[in-house]
């Protein structure tokens, strides 16, 4: 995929794509126009016809199209897709250091070492701090 076509995954036609990721099966016209709100089946269809020229989605005998291929355009590098949902990349990290935390916490309470607590609480705030920023940073 050439650069200038990337630069044209924006907007309403990003919309499109995250959609058709989100969803993880082929969709009409029509039902990408009512979820997205278009006014029009024909914004739908334009913004499909796109991706479609992009290589990016294919088109069944049915009309509807699914992703074919998934690229990683701007913020969308940061994120995971699992189970229809966008998930930050550092979230995964973000719970195992919490996770680490907690256990250690409680297999070794009251006898804590200062140096662990301060690494582990240290490495799950930056984790955690990473996982919001990038969270707040996506265009959709």
């Amino acid at each position: 995929m050439s650069r200038e076509e990337l630069y044209d995954l924006r907007g309403k036609t990003l919309r499109v794509y995250l959609l058709l990721l989100r969803k993880g099966k082929p969709l009409g016209v029509r039902e990408v126009q009512r979820e997205l709100g278009f006014s029009s089946p024909s914004i739908a269809h334009h913004h499909l016809e796109k991706l479609r020229d992009m290589k990016i989605v294919d088109k069944d005998e049915q009309g509807r199209y699914a992703v074919s291929e998934k690229v990683d355009v701007g913020v969308l590098k940061m994120f995971i897709v699992v189970g229809g949902r966008f998930f930050p990349r550092f979230f995964f990290y973000a719970v195992f250091f919490t996770s680490l935390t907690l256990l250690y916490i409680i297999n070794h309470y009251p006898d804590l070492d200062l140096y662990a607590i301060t690494f582990s609480t240290v490495s799950t705030t930056i984790t955690w701090y990473e996982t919001l920023k990038i969270w707040r940073q996506r265009e959709w």
